[in-house]
């Protein structure tokens, strides 16, 4: 997994061409900086999804642009720099960076860094932000820690929901599972218990129920969902 977006600062402006151009190979938008200032001064300096930094910077010094980028960013920050010693190690892990590789360093280790930081990110977000399925409990978990106590026919339709995994799940496939039959009274049966669902989650939790209808398709449940 490697980020859509991803701010380049290094002043040795051959490595950082030839290191851009891998990772655009890979479909990354790389915004390269020679100079820290120029980072800092851009439009939106804090936006892009991972920062790989040399700590030898005109401008602001590596470390303390890490400080920085720490106080409005909790994007990767990967430190590539020939800067050798366990104390500048340790400080820039102190200032905030995921991870530091020591120059020299091939284009496919560097890659290789970014998508393990990343891969790390995103998931310590996904599980920050899902909705946890309890199957042995039956109990579905918000975000905000509020639990929703599931009948059995609930956890029969959140299962599905979770096997989904963010896609849409047929009208069909929920009748099968539920053991109902064929016609508009099946789906009428299946609405109403799509209905009595999402307001018991409503009556648990504030937050907006990512349950929603797909119309002549079936239903989607739109946020992440894992088992707990």
């Amino acid at each position: 997994m490697l980020p859509r977006s991803l701010a380049l600062v290094d002043d040795d402006t051959e490595y950082q061409e030839f290191l851009a151009a891998h990772l655009r190979a890979q479909g990354v938008d790389v915004h390269p900086y020679t100079d820290s200032n120029d980072l800092l001064a851009d439009l939106a300096p804090y936006q892009h999804e991972f920062y790989v930094v040399d700590l030898m910077l005109p401008g602001v010094d590596g470390v303390e642009l890490i400080r920085i980028l720490r106080r409005r960013t909790e994007a990767g920050v990967l430190v590539v720099s020939g800067r050798l010693g366990p104390e500048i190690f340790a400080e820039a892990i102190h200032a905030g960076a995921d991870m530091y590789l020591t120059k020299p360093v091939t284009f496919e280790q560097v890659e290789l860094a970014v998508r393990a930081v990343h891969r790390r990110i995103m998931t310590t977000a996904r599980a920050a932000t899902a909705w946890k399925l309890d199957r042995g409990r039956s109990l579905l978990t918000a975000p905000d820690g509020e639990t929703v106590v599931l009948s059995p026919t609930d956890l029969l339709l959140m299962e599905s929901f979770l096997e989904a995994n963010g896609g849409v799940v047929a009208r069909e496939a929920l009748r099968r599972r539920l053991g109902h039959g064929e016609g508009a009274e099946s789906d009428n049966s299946l609405h109403a218990t799509i209905y009595r669902l999402r307001r018991r989650i409503e009556r648990a939790t504030p937050l907006a129920v990512p349950l929603q209808s797909q119309q002549r398709v079936g239903y989607v449940f739109k946020a992440p969902l894992v088992a707990a």
